[in-house]
Parts: C-alpha cells; sequence; structure tokens
C-alpha cells in the first residue's frame, strides 16, 4: 500500500513540475523570473472608433505596462513600455500623430506610486529608435520636471548611457533594483535599439523584429544583419520570456500580413514572439549573402525600402 501511494505522490509531482515548466516564466541565475500574463487579443482601431479609448494600457504584471495607442489615433498604432524600478521609472517611446502621451504616462507614474505608497518616482524617456511613429509625443516631456528625455539620436545615446563605441558597446540602466540592458541594433533605423529586462526576461526589439514587415534598406543591410547576430549573441546564455516589438502588421494566418495603412486588424497575430523567430531571422539574413532580398517568414516578412 505504501509503495503504491509513494507511485502516486511521485507521479502528482512530476504532472506538477510539468504544469509548473509550462506555465511559469524560466529561471535565471538570481531565481525566477517575474512572471506576467499577456492578453489573448489587443484592440486596434475599430470596427467603431467612437467606443475605443485613445490608449490601451495592459499591466503585464505589477511593475511592467504596455501602452498600446489606438489605430483611429494613427494607423501604425504603436506599443509603448512603462517599466519601473524602485528608484526610477523607463518608458520607451512616446507615440505617434497627435497623442497626448505625458498625460497618460504621468497619471499611470501616479498610481503606480500611490500603489507603493510613496513619493512619484523619476522617468527616463528613451527611444526604439527615431522614426516618427515613435516620437510624436517628445515634446510633451522636454520641459517636465523629473524627467530625463533622451533624445533618439547617437550620439546622445552614447552620451547618456556612456556608449563609447556604437554599436559594440552595450550599457547597463539601473531602475533601482532592476536592470536594463542597452543593446545598440542599428540597420532598421541609424539610432535602434533594444532593451532587456533582466527581471522579466522580456527582450524589446522596436521596429528591428515584430510580426509584420520589418523594413530595411540597401546600405543599412549590413548593420541591420550584424544587429540581428548581436542580439542572438546576446540572448544566447540568458532566459527569454517574450521578445516584444512596437507594432502588429501581421495576421494569425501565416506568411499574411494586413495592408500598410490598415486601422482595424480584427484577426491579427500577437504581439509576443518566441526567441526561435529571431533564430530563423537570423538564419534568413545569412543566407540571403549580403544582397538584401524580400524575405516572408511565418510570422514576420523582410521588407526592403524603398529609397526616399
Amino acid at each position: 500500500m505504501r509503495a503504491r501511494l509513494l507511485i502516486v505522490l511521485l507521479a502528482v509531482t512530476a504532472i506538477s513540475s510539468l504544469v509548473m515548466a509550462q506555465t511559469a516564466a524560466p529561471p535565471s541565475a538570481s531565481g525566477f523570473l517575474d512572471p506576467g500574463v499577456l492578453p489573448m487579443s489587443w484592440r486596434t482601431g475599430g470596427p467603431k472608433c467612437s467606443e475605443l479609448p485613445k490608449w490601451q494600457v495592459h499591466e503585464y504584471n505589477a511593475n511592467f505596462f504596455i501602452i498600446r495607442e489606438s489605430g483611429c489615433t494613427h494607423y501604425e498604432k504603436p506599443f509603448l513600455y512603462l517599466i519601473f524600478g524602485r528608484e526610477k521609472a523607463l518608458l520607451e517611446d512616446t507615440g505617434a500623430g497627435q497623442v497626448d502621451t505625458a498625460a497618460l504616462v504621468v497619471e499611470l507614474v501616479s498610481q503606480w506610486s500611490k500603489r507603493n505608497s510613496r513619493a512619484p518616482v523619476p522617468l527616463l524617456v528613451v527611444h526604439s529608435h527615431a522614426h516618427g511613429d515613435h516620437v510624436a509625443g517628445d515634446a510633451q516631456f522636454r520641459d517636465m520636471p523629473n524627467v530625463q528625455l533622451v533624445p533618439a539620436t547617437v550620439q546622445e545615446l552614447q552620451k547618456a548611457f556612456g556608449l563609447a563605441k556604437w554599436p559594440d558597446d552595450a550599457a547597463q540602466i539601473d531602475l533601482g533594483g532592476r536592470i536594463l540592458d542597452l543593446i545598440p541594433i542599428p540597420g532598421h533605423n541609424d539610432a535602434s535599439i533594444a532593451l532587456y529586462d533582466r527581471q522579466t526576461g522580456i527582450l524589446l526589439t522596436g521596429d528591428s523584429l515584430y510580426p509584420g514587415r520589418l523594413y530595411v534598406g540597401d546600405a543599412e543591410f549590413p548593420a541591420f544583419v550584424a544587429s540581428t547576430r548581436r542580439l542572438v549573441d546576446f540572448t544566447d546564455d540568458k532566459p527569454v520570456a517574450h521578445i516584444l516589438g512596437t507594432h502588429i502588421e501581421q495576421s494569425r494566418t501565416p506568411f499574411v500580413d494586413y495592408p500598410r495603412g490598415t486601422v482595424y486588424q480584427p484577426d491579427e497575430h500577437s504581439l509576443e514572439l518566441p526567441r526561435g523567430v529571431l533564430l530563423e531571422l537570423n538564419e534568413a539574413v545569412i543566407r540571403l549573402n549580403g544582397k538584401l532580398d524580400k524575405v516572408a517568414l511565418r510570422d514576420l516578412t523582410l521588407s526592403p525600402r524603398t529609397p526616399r
């Protein structure tokens, strides 16, 4: 009887361990990553704009917020990220078009501070890259007290984070008990960066990797190839819970994306990508052997940018 009971207990323990392995965040060197929850779907831009708020705010966990701009405000529908440490908060990107990003972010910082019974923490504003649909709200933050805005240029990034050699140097941003690694990844844009949050294992990749069209020009392609490899190497010994970019253009149907300018995307791809998609992209650009061409993968498309 005791032997049978022991077998049952061992089986239950094994099943419980398997379930935990499927649902919990992967372990890091210091223990376990902070888990979070992503929605099954995101609001896009319809079908009735009058019924949609300008922003969708999703609390991944108590200290990591994902913000999406409504397609009714701007068809790009970019994602912004607000991350809290004990001493500072970081906002990545400020939105597209005619937005009131600062009011929303200030309110979120205020709510977080009240929930944690403390005064509002300083805010550091950075950008995934310099394109207009990610910097439109910058002016609102420029002269705000308790806010440091880092303009989206290589020179300003180097100065703010001590990056002597661009793009080979990386930097660490300390928010107080929370370290974000900043990795330069030029290619889509000269000032493109990735941020790796050690606390959640989330890798933020801007417009350089997301479920949609990755625009790259001929002159920028060598840098894009090197940057993709840099991300592969950086994540080689680190847990990656999710890769999160700044747009969704792909549909849930493999190899099918929404046309540029689409406001309402009722069957869009998930925001999050696994590290395997990064590895797939890296292999695809290597196979191009230095010659830029369109490559359609299941979850994204490498799209040569038409010269302006």
